[in-house]
């Protein structure tokens, strides 16, 4: 990350000023030595992340106060101080027009704390993450190429016009996430849950999407081409999505409604349906690729 030592101990010696807290209060409340804090306000040391989402907490600010693009020394405006709160000091909120340009790809991240965060864009590349956080956290149009992402939670976070190349993905919640519009090409997505999220205009292609649980989700113009399709159950409604080219083993399709969906390949053999029904022109896909229809009724 590109990050500052003494630029990051000014705006740490600032918040806490304006709480009125002493070296050693804030010690206490991080659960380290007034010695550690003197340290970083001299920019001798610097606080790891989890620790900076802790100081970001207890100061009411965002982690962007801390990057490089915003000043502590410049003067807030009266829309970024809250008043009157319940101990009678002043909060610093950093202003809205500052965005996080911290670099953060090519990095070995464990056990980091980024829920919240946004405009990551392209800096996220080549990275190694496991047991991380992303909870809630703007990560639209984040492009990802050579990932490996593991055990990693990243509930309720945008992930809408992502674009994930040669990445591993295992183990992950993206539970209620919008994923709308990405794309994920030659990657290996297993063992995640994505259940309630929202997969509208995404396109797979050339991944390995297997045992992954995708209960609730939502499916509308979305595409699977060239992949291995494995140990997923579908249902809900899959509307004007395409599955062509692809490798079904053990997919099922229970209490779902297919309309406008095209299948395209040889083996839909993988392929069972319960309690579904379809329209005509999906009907008539699936029988053509003469996958096992029953379990599968047309929609009167």
């Amino acid at each position: 990350m590109m990050l500052n030592s003494k630029s990051i101990g000014n705006k740490i010696v600032a918040a806490r000023k304006k709480m009125n807290l002493s070296q050693t209060e804030l010690a206490q409340r991080v659960f380290i030595s007034s010695q550690a804090v003197g340290k970083w306000e001299r920019g001798e040391s610097m606080p790891d992340i989890p620790t900076l989402n802790q100081l970001a907490q207890i100061f009411g600010v965002d982690l962007n106060y801390f990057s490089d693009s915003f000043s502590a020394s410049e003067p807030l405006k009266e829309d970024e101080t809250i008043e009157n709160q319940p101990n009678e000091k002043q909060v610093v909120r950093p202003n809205k027009r500052f965005g996080l340009n911290w670099n953060m790809s090519s990095g070995n991240w464990v056990g980091a704390d980024f829920s919240g965060l946004n405009n990551l864009k392209e800096k996220f590349s080549a990275s190694n993450i496991k047991n991380c956080k992303f909870i809630g956290a703007d990560l639209s149009e984040l492009v990802l190429k050579g990932n490996n992402i593991e055990d990693s939670d990243f509930s309720n976070s945008d992930l809408r016009n992502n674009k994930i190349q040669s990445s591993n993905l295992c183990n992950n919640l993206f539970n209620g996430c919008s994923i709308i519009d990405a794309t994920f090409n030659e990657s290996e997505i297993d063992n995640c849950s994505f259940n309630a999220a929202d997969f509208s205009g995404v396109e797979f292609s050339s991944v390995n999407f297997e045992k992954n649980k995708i209960e609730n989700a939502i499916w509308k113009l979305s595409s699977f081409y060239l992949s291995n399709i494995a140990d997923i159950e579908f249902n809900g409604i899959i509307e004007e999505c395409s599955f062509e080219s692809c490798s079904f083993s053990k997919v099922t399709f229970k209490n779902a409604k297919l309309l406008n969906t095209f299948f395209k390949g040889k083996k839909l053999m993988g392929i069972k349906f319960i309690d579904c029904e379809a329209d005509r022109m999906t009907y008539e896909f699936l029988k053509n690729a003469k996958a096992d229809l029953s379990g599968l009724s047309l929609i009167a």
